[in-house]
């Protein structure tokens, strides 16, 4: 149980910094911040955000990259009571900006050049910043109040804005869960700041005493791990599950020195997971399964040898702390601490995707993953597969009808389909293919694919952008109507449609 005067996450923070406020919070670029600066910033920069209109109800859109500044206004925004919702700088402009409008804040974060009028937090140093002595205001102490907002992708073809408590990231962090870091414990801080596995990464190490180094790479890349491990003591790192393939593919001794390894994101390839047991024995490598309405983790896997030859391969785990798991007809539901408030502005859709089920006999707020699984004797969680057809891909939680929307509103187009291309192990996709049906009727032309491709940079983040896409004469349907999308992808395969 957390004490009451630290559930909220800037508490923890807080707490830390008055515990050991030498501490090295944060390291950028071979500069180290101690947890002092760090706290004593946030809270003068949290009094210029309160003045500004930030606090409890508001939610504060930060357009920074990642840096020592992003994660001082993160922790300022905290602790005025109001929540935050980062954006990827790598998201296209009309996405950014309908993201603004709908969050409709008093108060944006960010640099001058990219929107006039934003407050801009790099007008002083973080040393600076705390210097001032400023005091934020007294705000709400309840840990299911809002810390977050993820925006991800959406069956109607709008973002879909998943409001996340303080409790749903603290819980993460107990000391009895496999993510019980510590004074120790120096991470890599490299998944955008948009992403909830940047939580992981930053108020893991935050919260519990440890530090965090923070990459100015797009992704992490073998030689910055290899160069982190070496130079500033790294003990613990996060790669998705097509990163990690690669990394082992390309540079397998690049993990010498870790402690632990956190993967997944994705389906696990068991020929590249049995690679690393066999080259790090000393190293525990670990299996994390959630979407994004239970922030980062529901569960929990440490990687054994015995898992390789499970026929439905690596398991997700164990449930975290403050988690549940309870199957509902194969469909894995979650409960517990870790639930999204729900998706920003949507109440149908919140109610469709967070319901009650009985667990023991007591009705329980669930979240329905649209997740198939399978609970072993030993109440260890196995993937089933897909009840829908969100796929991930490289880690991203993709929703084919989002690109289907954006695709299918732009002239000329009169039918659409985006179909999941299979990738070298089962249950896993490596692109996306978009197939369309050009319009014969009205004056406007299908745009030619490179166009396409051009104008759905417009319209979507660059993760959810289509590695194939190809104008087909006729989309092929099945006996009950529906788009043959195994037609589709066996045209590809025997170029009767052209790569």
């Amino acid at each position: 149980m957390l004490k009451p005067a630290h559930r909220l996450i800037h508490q923890r923070v807080a707490m830390r910094a008055a515990e050991s406020p030498d501490a090295t919070a944060l390291v950028f670029q071979g500069k180290r911040i101690s947890y002092a600066v760090l706290n004593a910033a946030a809270d003068s920069c949290a009094a210029e955000l309160a003045r500004r209109g930030a606090g409890s109800g508001v939610i504060v859109p930060v357009m920074l990259p990642r840096s020592p500044v992003l994660v001082l206004s993160l922790l300022a925004i905290l602790k005025t009571g109001a929540a935050y919702s980062a954006f990827d700088s790598r998201w296209p402009e009309g996405r950014k900006n309908a993201l603004l409008r709908l969050l409709d804040s008093p108060v944006v974060i960010g640099q001058p050049r990219d929107i006039p009028g934003v407050f801009d937090p790099t007008i002083r140093s973080l040393p600076e910043w705390a210097a001032l002595g400023g005091r934020p205001p007294v705000s709400p102490d309840d840990p299911a109040m809002p810390a977050a907002v993820f925006f991800t992708s959406g069956t109607t073809g709008e973002p879909k804005g998943v409001v996340s408590p303080h409790q749903a990231t603290t819980r993460l962090f107990d000391s009895e869960g496999p993510m019980a870091f510590g004074p120790k414990q120096v991470m890599t801080q490299a998944s955008s700041p948009a992403w909830d596995a940047f939580n992981l990464e930053l108020w893991g190490m935050l919260t519990t005493g440890g530090t965090a180094v923070i990459t100015d790479h797009d992704f992490l890349v073998p030689g910055v791990l290899r160069r982190l491990i070496a130079d500033e003591g790294v003990t613990t790192a996060w790669l998705g599950a097509s990163l990690f393939n690669l990394f082992i593919d390309t540079s397998p001794g690049v993990f010498s020195g870790l402690q632990s390894l956190f993967i997944g994101g994705e389906r696990v390839s068991v020929g590249h997971v049995r690679e690393f047991l066999a080259c790090y024995p000393g190293v525990q490598l670990l299996n994390g399964y959630g979407p994004v309405e239970t922030c980062v983790f529901a569960t929990c896997h440490p990687i054994s040898a015995t898992d390789l030859d499970l026929p439905g391969g690596i398991p997700l785990g164990r449930p975290v702390p403050g988690t549940g798991i309870v199957l509902v007809d194969g469909e894995i539901c979650v409960s517990g601490s870790g639930l999204a408030s729900g998706y920003l502005g949507q109440p149908r859709l919140t109610a469709e995707r967070f319901g009650e089920e009985l667990v023991d006999g007591t009705p329980t707020r669930v979240y329905r993953t649209g997740d198939l699984g399978a609970l072993d004797a030993g109440g260890v969680l196995h993937f089933r597969g897909r009840a829908d057809r969100q796929v991930k891909i490289r880690g991203y939680r993709i929703e084919p009808a989002e690109i289907e929307a954006a695709a299918g509103s732009l002239p000329g187009v009169a039918w659409c389909v985006t179909v999941p291309v299979p990738g070298p192990e089962p249950g896993t996709f490596r692109e996306l293919a978009l197939f369309y049906q050009a319009s014969h009727l009205g004056p406007d032309r299908a745009p030619d694919p490179a166009r396409m491709r051009r104008l759905l940079g417009d319209l979507l983040p660059g993760y959810a952008l289509p590695g194939l896409i190809r104008e087909v004469t006729e989309i092929p349907v099945t006996l009950n109507g529906k788009a043959d999308t195994a037609a589709l992808l066996g045209g590809l395969a025997d170029g009767k449609v052209s790569r």
